[in-house]
């Protein structure tokens, strides 16, 4: 008899749903325990704002975009019983609510930089720098803790606005209440992954930790489904509803990268690498930062502001597939187009001044195509070197890469991936975040690594050429030489040879 699931369901034949709030969009998976995906859906996010340093969204819009996603996604199966159901969010993103989880004013995302125009005073700033010795890692500008500071200043934080992360205010509006957050999403709050929330410290720089949130384990219980989010959603009322994680967490878990050397790389609006190591990760610069692994261990990787945002702003009018068409047949470029669109990059260096650039001989000039084809070849190489930053840092980062995220679907892309890394580079049969999330509603306590290598399914491995990784290597040396020059990197880093 097959084992019962969560809420008395059959585990053969329960559904899990997970639902991935991203910066353009929110994405909803239904997925069975074998790994089949019986239904997605997706809805876009419209009405987000940036201004300067400041980007915000509306999080009603979450709200709405979420029960579009998840009853697209339910469309084929109205009423049928659901495991459980799992959301992630973009990390360090923010939100106030109420005792309802209703939101009380905007969400502030995660690139949101406003901290920067307004420095806390000097004793703040030496609170910081203790906590930041405490946690082993600097507080960077767009941690969700300096947005918390910011709005304490403001004397907007409250018993009736209390903060949440973005994936846990929509799991509160899915229970009806304000849910626990996971380590994953508390880690850019101050959270120390080790000891709990470092109450004294916060104390100081003038956070009451009492507004804070309680930390349970990633993937523990926190509710059911309410009548209300049921009418919204479609989801089953009573269905469980589990603590959920990041988005980068959740799309690592959608890679089943989760065993020592073993690396994802989630390549979409930005790019994020994550990894597993049985021992923390400590950076003292702050580009590299460690979340805990639900089995055990860490999850050390970082996220990078580069990534395929820079397409639509570098190309506007010009569709990714039509350029790729093209790109397929130019020889490997003299240089490249380091892919940013705004200032300031986080990782594999940090550097707030940063802005794109190209260097090497051939710029591309007008031609869209080869512009394409230069920024393509600097997202590899920013992927390579963060590879090798990990590498550096203690990481075993000798491994498979598994590629996530919208570029994945690229398969031109993903083999100059695999050329540049030098290394194999495999595509999941399902890359979202959304995928990642159900795994994570179905997995056992303890288990989570298990229930991945299950349900991920290899759809395609892409093996380097190893007759252009002489020009590529090459080529990544120029790219590393250009950091240099521009003081963001060390100018005796050499390329690491995987």
């Amino acid at each position: 008899m097959p084992a019962p699931g969560p809420a008395g369901t059959c585990e053969s034949a329960a559904l899990w749903l997970g639902i991935d709030l991203g910066t353009q969009g929110v994405r909803a998976q239904l997925v069975g325990g074998d790994g089949t995906v019986h239904g997605s859906g997706g809805a876009p996010l419209l009405r987000g704002r940036r201004d300067g340093p400041r980007h915000e969204q509306d999080p009603g819009e979450w709200w709405e975009a979420t029960g579009a996603a998840v009853r697209s996604a339910l469309a084929d199966h109205p009423g049928h019983p659901l495991g459980a159901v799992c959301v992630d969010g973009t990390s360090g993103t923010l939100v106030l609510q109420d005792s309802r989880a209703r939101p009380v004013g905007p969400g502030l995302m995660y690139d949101d930089a406003r901290a920067t125009r307004a420095p806390a005073p000097a004793r703040t700033e030496a609170a910081l720098d203790d906590l930041a010795m405490h946690l082993g890692q600097p507080v960077p500008p767009t941690w969700a803790l300096r947005k918390l500071l910011l709005l304490a200043s403001e004397g907007r934080i409250g018993p009736g606005a209390r903060p949440a992360h973005q994936g846990d205010h929509i799991t509160g509006r899915l229970v009806g209440c304000p849910v626990p957050t996971d380590p994953t999403q508390a880690l850019k709050t101050g959270h120390d992954p080790e000891h709990g929330w470092p109450r004294a410290h916060l104390d100081r720089i003038g956070l009451d930790p009492a507004h804070l949130p309680e930390v349970v384990s990633t993937g523990t219980p926190v509710g059911t489904v309410a009548p209300g989010a049921a009418r919204h959603t479609g989801i089953p009322a009573g269905t469980p509803v589990r603590a959920g994680t990041t988005d980068g967490v959740a799309a690592q878990i959608a890679s089943a990268a989760l065993a020592p050397g073993r690396w994802a790389a989630t390549l979409g609006t930005t790019l994020v690498l994550k990894g597993s190591t049985p021992r923390r990760i400590h950076d003292p610069a702050g580009a590299v930062y460690s979340h805990r692994n639900p089995d055990g261990g860490w999850l050390p990787g970082g996220a990078a502001n580069a990534g395929t945002r820079v397409w639509s702003h570098a190309l506007p009018g010009h569709h990714p597939a039509d350029l790729t068409e093209r790109a397929r047949d130019l020889p490997v470029p003299g240089g490249a187009t380091y892919p940013l669109t705004g200032t300031g990059e986080r990782f594999p260096f940090v550097a707030p001044d940063a802005t794109g650039f190209d260097t090497g001989p051939g710029s591309g000039g007008t031609d869209p195509a080869q512009r394409f084809h230069r920024l393509a070849h600097g997202l590899a190489h920013v992927e390579r070197l963060a590879l090798d930053r990990l590498r550096t840092l203690g990481a075993p980062a000798h491994g498979l890469v598994t590629a996530t995220g919208g570029a994945a679907d690229n398969t031109w892309l993903t083999q100059l991936r695999a050329d540049v890394l030098r290394r194999p580079v495999l595509v999941p049969a399902h890359t979202g975040s959304a995928f990642g999330s159900a795994v994570l509603a179905r997995a056992p306590r303890g288990a989570l690594a298990a229930t991945a290598e299950a349900m991920v399914r290899t759809a395609r491995r892409h093996e380097p050429d190893p007759a252009r990784a002489d020009a590529l290597d090459e080529a990544h040396e120029r790219f590393l030489h250009a950091l240099a020059e521009r003081g963001w990197i060390a100018p005796t880093r050499q390329a690491g040879r995987p």
